[in-house]
């Protein structure tokens, strides 16, 4: 077969693990021809493409980024769009496609698949872990762990100056991250977009935690929002593509923190370092398991479907399913979270 395949939307460690695996699977055991197109849609719409080999990969199993680049470009974008897709990847004989991808790429590819203009195997991409259908995306274990290093590198200094550290982390919708990096660096408080946050609380419980000399580490998701009518925030602006800019609401908070508590606070935003650089262990060993089984989904002609994992089972779910409706953090996950805050 011809397969393409693509990575779509933001960057994440282990875009180029999946890819490795998906030319290995398909050339080595099928005998496949495996088409990569660069910086996604706009690739297959541009004829920007090139035959990957396993040679080609040699080496790229640590490598953050993704060698066929990315961007959020999407044939529904432009009048015409979806049916030129279709006819450039009919015309190159490409008979499927393998979109490696976060919630709104996949939400594309279901869209092509339905709509007859290519048959779609996803691939769940990205380091919120908010893909449904999926008990884990890849890249989250690696952002986690970034932001964990992080934490624990603020406690120290946090402690040396008796401040109050607001560490923003990634997180539009969803506070997996936060959540998890926050009991893994034991911080004070983590706040999410699950759960409206109350400014006069947080400050009342950090002023009783600093009475005893401690230090405190705030984790923010940066979608985290404040219950109605307690803390003003700007609304965010909307890029090109309809996303929400946002970033912002650890500032806010760190002001508001430091006003109300007169603990000299300072905030820490590591933004797109927790997409950069090598995947962890767990990630690479996901990327190659979820490669493979893409290509397998192919061969058993299970289009308009995504690999999944589920209790340590890779499978395939349908992408309608899988696009239903965002992951959101395990409240059992957040209770136990919240033992820990004062």
């Amino acid at each position: 077969m011809r397969i393409g395949v693509l990575t779509s939307g933001g960057d994440c460690p282990g875009l180029n693990a999946v890819i490795r695996a998906v030319v290995r699977r398909g050339i080595k055991d099928y005998g496949d021809t495996i088409i990569g197109f660069h910086d996604s849609w706009r690739g297959v719409l541009e004829r920007e493409y090139e035959e990957l080999s396993i040679l080609r990969l040699r080496g790229y199993l640590p490598r953050g980024g993704t060698i066929l680049g990315t961007s959020r470009v999407q044939p529904y974008m432009f009048d015409g769009g979806p049916e030129k897709a279709g006819a450039i990847l009919k015309e190159l004989g490409v008979e499927a496609m393998i979109v490696i991808g976060g919630e709104g790429s996949l939400s594309c590819g279901l869209a092509l698949q339905s709509d007859g203009h290519v048959n779609i195997v996803g691939v769940p991409k990205t380091i919120d872990n908010d893909v449904g259908g999926t008990e884990r995306t890849f890249g989250f274990d690696t952002a986690v762990g970034i932001a964990t290093d992080a934490i624990d590198r603020l406690h120290t200094t946090a402690e040396s100056h008796d401040r109050v550290i607001v560490v923003e982390v990634m997180g539009r919708h969803v506070g997996h991250i936060a959540t998890w990096a926050g009991i893994a660096g034991g911080a004070t408080m983590t706040l999410i977009p699950e759960q409206p946050f109350d400014i006069s609380e947080v400050a009342e419980a950090l002023s009783r935690r600093h009475q005893q000399k401690f230090a405190s580490i705030v984790v923010v998701a940066e979608g985290a929002t404040p219950k109605e009518g307690t803390m003003e925030i700007k609304e965010p602006e909307v890029d090109q593509y309809g996303h929400k800019r946002l970033g912002g609401i650890g500032y806010v908070v760190a002001q508001e923190i430091e006003k109300r508590t007169k603990i000299e606070t300072r905030l820490t935003v590591l933004g797109h370092v927790q997409r950069g650089g090598t995947p962890t262990p767990y990630d690479r060993v996901l990327c190659t398991r979820f490669g493979v089984a893409a290509v397998d989904a192919v061969h058993r002609g299970e289009f308009g479907s995504m690999v999944a994992l589920n209790n340590d089972r890779v499978h395939t779910v349908p992408l309608a399913e899988a696009v239903k409706d965002l992951r959101y953090v395990n409240p059992e996950v957040w209770e136990t979270a919240k033992v820990f805050f004062p």
